[in-house]
């Protein structure tokens, strides 16, 4: 059914979710990669980690994720207690997408020896098989913590993996996951808009491939994206990552411009998450108005996904030195 037609006519969309925000003792949290009008009404904006860490910081009894599943999943993992609705359970994850667990797990398997770093892109199954999650701007901080001998596999993404293996020249088993969303970007069509744009330095997500980073500037999270915007000397940005995190760059620095890297037709639209883009205020509206839908997840799965967020957290504050991750271990098997 077409969500729309649930709503009463001349509902003020922005009015109904403050009020049903008051009303529901809700937060609600907005992916960089949320449209500006979502990430406008938004409590907080930011990458999914960060985001469910600090919904799990306060009294509010109900979360509204708007972003992906997996983003809301990692926020039911760290508060149980609370209810978690995500706007529409359509809103996927092509990394998550592939990584299915019971190919996880026999690949594990057949690599008793690994310990598994694993992006946070992933199904909260897969995390309940890995070892340590790592997310985009903790990944370095923790891969250099594990001994040069431990053997690693990392995954879902090949592209995030591929570069921290060239950069700390680690030898990592890949899975071979990509993002649709950064493996769109065109080398050939970047190399046109840095002509058009000379001396515009290149902000890239390690998502990336390989000749996009090649061109990049700096290379690092959304968030690490755009402190990158906050500070670069210049007046020009180009963009390799979801073109809506330009919105907070344009709303913190409105005398700069930034420019989406494009893909291989020459223009962003392809680099537009599809996934991201099925949340719609409509769907936050009702989404807050029915608690649905809501992410249930199994206790014992809660608890076995979380011992590889709670490592992670450890090792990304420095509180795991390098002999505690000696020897492979299978959290999950």
């Amino acid at each position: 059914m077409n969500i729309e037609t649930k709503l009463p006519a001349g509902t003020d969309l922005i009015e109904e979710i403050k009020r049903l925000r008051t009303e529901r003792k809700a937060v609600i949290l907005a992916h960089y990669y949320q449209t500006p009008d979502i990430q406008d009404i938004a409590d907080f904006v930011g990458d999914s980690l960060e985001l469910s860490k600090k919904a799990a910081a306060t009294d509010a009894e109900v979360i509204a994720f708007c972003g992906v599943k997996f983003m809301a999943d990692t926020a039911k993992i760290l508060s149980p207690e609370k209810i978690v609705v995500l706007p529409d359970m359509e809103a996927g994850c092509s990394l998550e997408d592939s990584c299915p667990p019971e190919k996880f797990k026999a690949f594990r398997e057949a690599h008793p020896d690994h310990i598994a770093l694993t992006y946070i892109n992933c199904s909260t199954e897969v995390k309940a098989l890995s070892d340590v999650i790592v997310t985009s701007s903790s990944a370095e901080t923790i891969l250099q913590q594990i001994p040069l001998d431990q053997k690693i596999i990392f995954g879902p993404d090949r592209h995030l993996g591929g570069y921290l293996a060239r950069k700390f020249n680690r030898d990592m088993l890949l899975w071979p996951g990509v993002c649709i969303v950064h493996e769109a970007f065109s080398e050939t069509e970047l190399m046109k808009l840095k002509a058009q744009h000379p001396g515009a330095p290149v902000a890239a997500h390690p998502e990336c491939p390989p000749a996009i980073i090649d061109h990049a500037d700096y290379v690092g999270s959304t968030s690490g994206i755009l402190n990158f915007a906050k500070t670069f000397p210049g007046d020009t940005l180009i963009v390799a990552t979801e073109p809506h995190i330009i919105h907070q760059m344009e709303k913190a620095l409105p005398g700069k411009q930034f420019i989406g890297a494009p893909g291989a037709d020459g223009n962003c639209n392809c680099n537009i998450c599809p996934y991201m883009a099925l949340n719609t205020m409509e769907k936050l509206y009702v989404a807050l108005r029915d608690l649905e839908p809501r992410i249930e997840i199994e206790e014992g799965l809660r608890l076995a996904a979380k011992k590889s967020l709670d490592r992670m957290l450890e090792m990304a504050s420095g509180a795991v030195g390098q002999g505690d991750l000696g020897g492979a271990v299978m959290t999950g098997a």
